[in-house]
C-alpha cells in the first residue's frame, strides 16, 4: 500500500515537472515568435524606406543628413541584429522610429511631393508600418512579462533552475530610454 501511494506521489511529481517544462516551452516559443513578428515589420518598414527614398529622390536632393542618417541607422541595427546586440539594436530601430516621425514636417516644405500620390501613399504606409511596429512591440513585450512571472512563480521557478539551459532565457524589452521617458512626461503644449 505504502508503495503504491510513493508511486502515485512520484507519477503525480514527475507530471507536474513536465507539464510545467513543456508550459516553459511554450511561452518561450511564443515570445520569439513575438520577436520575430517585429522582424517582419522593421523589414516592412526598411522596404517602405527604401522605396520612400527612391521617390523622393526623383523630386529634389532631399535632405542629406535625413537619408544618410536612415541608412547608416538602417545599417547599424542589421549588424547589430547580425552579431546578437539586441540592446544596440533597439536602440538604431527607435531612432528610425523617431525620424519616422518627423517625414510629414519634411514633406510640409515640399508641395510639389506632398501632393505627389505615391509620396501620400508612402506617408501612408509608413503610419501604418509604426503602428504596426508598436503593437507588434507591445505584444512581444506582454507575452515577456507572461514568460518571466511563470518562469518566476514559486514551483516554475525550481523546474527553471533543475532545466536552466532550456528554461532561463534573457529576453530584452522594446521600451524608451530614460531621457526620452523624461521628455515625454515634461512635454507641454507651446501655443
Amino acid at each position: 500500500m505504502t508503495a503504491i501511494i510513493i508511486l502515485v506521489i512520484l507519477v503525480l511529481g514527475f507530471g507536474f515537472i513536465v507539464m510545467t517544462y513543456n508550459a516553459l516551452i511554450a511561452k518561450i516559443e511564443a515570445t520569439r515568435n513575438d520577436q520575430k513578428q517585429i522582424d517582419v515589420q522593421l523589414d516592412r518598414r526598411y522596404k517602405v524606406f527604401e522605396f520612400l527614398i527612391n521617390v523622393v529622390k526623383k523630386y529634389m536632393d532631399y535632405e542629406q543628413t535625413t537619408l544618410k542618417d536612415v541608412v547608416a541607422l538602417r545599417n547599424q541595427a542589421q549588424q547589430a541584429k547580425a552579431s546578437g546586440d539586441e540592446p544596440g539594436r533597439i536602440a538604431a530601430e527607435n531612432q528610425i522610429s523617431k525620424i519616422a516621425s518627423g517625414i510629414n514636417i519634411v514633406f510640409e516644405q515640399y508641395p510639389d511631393l506632398k501632393a505627389n500620390q505615391n509620396v501620400l501613399q508612402l506617408q501612408e504606409e509608413i503610419v501604418s508600418t509604426e503602428n504596426k511596429l508598436a503593437y507588434a512591440k507591445q505584444s512581444y513585450n506582454d507575452r515577456l512579462e507572461d514568460y518571466n512571472a511563470a518562469r518566476k512563480s514559486f514551483f516554475s521557478s525550481m523546474i527553471v533552475s533543475l532545466f536552466k539551459a532550456k528554461l532561463d532565457v534573457e529576453f530584452n524589452y522594446w521600451q524608451l530610454t530614460q531621457d526620452k521617458i523624461a521628455e515625454q512626461e515634461n512635454y507641454t503644449v507651446k501655443l
